[in-house]
């Protein structure tokens, strides 16, 4: 005979509920909003999962969209509208030649360690180029390679993902997208940055792509 199901003092609030409390926090909140920090906020027997589905379509068609970046989740502004907040848009910081290519190489073969990247550039990395990066939040420390020294990887956060309105590293934009935010010039970048679908002529071909997931 099983045993009966532990019962909560308090039944969880209406659904309808749960779908305000996650769009206060959301509306709130300064930086995208993971499913767990929810659960943590919310009141016991709460699914904020479910309140995510139901409020993503919602807002769908809206000047908002509810988005995910990365693990997260947070209010963005429609794409298609994107050009009426152009007055408050801060100027973008251009990144140096050697900023960029680090940058791309990190985010299309992710992890990466210094060595690699130093291998696909065909020179070496300045301690400075990292650093820049690495204020930016644009890419952080991954996990040590298992091999001898065990050398640190760096790989792209979600604030980069954010700055591109991306899910997952798995949905990189390609040369005309980085160069469209004026990230890249039209000079070609180092290695095999070039995705398969790209059709750039003068970028190489044959992406391989190594994310994490």
């Amino acid at each position: 005979m099983s045993e009966p199901q532990e019962q909560s003092l308090f039944d969880a609030p209406p659904i309808a509920e749960q779908e305000r409390m996650v769009e206060a926090i959301l509306f709130a909140a300064t930086e995208p909003v993971s499913v767990a920090e929810l659960e943590k906020r919310m009141p016991h027997g709460c699914d904020p999962a479910e309140a995510l589905a139901y409020l993503r379509r919602r807002y769908e068609g809206r000047g908002v969209r509810l988005v995910r970046v990365g693990d997260a989740w947070a209010f963005r502004t429609a794409p298609d509208l994107g050009h009426l907040m152009q007055k408050e848009v801060v100027e973008q910081r251009k990144l140096s030649r050697a900023a960029i290519e680090t940058l791309a190489i990190i985010a299309y073969h992710q992890p990466a360690t210094r060595a690699e990247i130093e291998e696909i550039r065909g020179v070496a990395v300045s301690r400075g180029t990292i650093d820049q990066l690495l204020e930016m939040e644009w890419i952080r420390l991954g996990r040590r390679r298992m091999t001898p020294g065990r050398p640190v990887t760096f790989v792209v956060t979600e604030t980069f993902l954010d700055h591109f309105g991306l899910e997952s590293a798995r949905d990189l934009p390609g040369l005309k997208d980085l160069r469209a935010a004026g990230l890249l010039d039209n000079r070609p970048l180092p290695g095999s940055m070039q995705r398969p679908d790209e059709d750039d002529e003068d970028s190489p071909t044959g992406q391989t792509e190594l994310f994490e997931d």
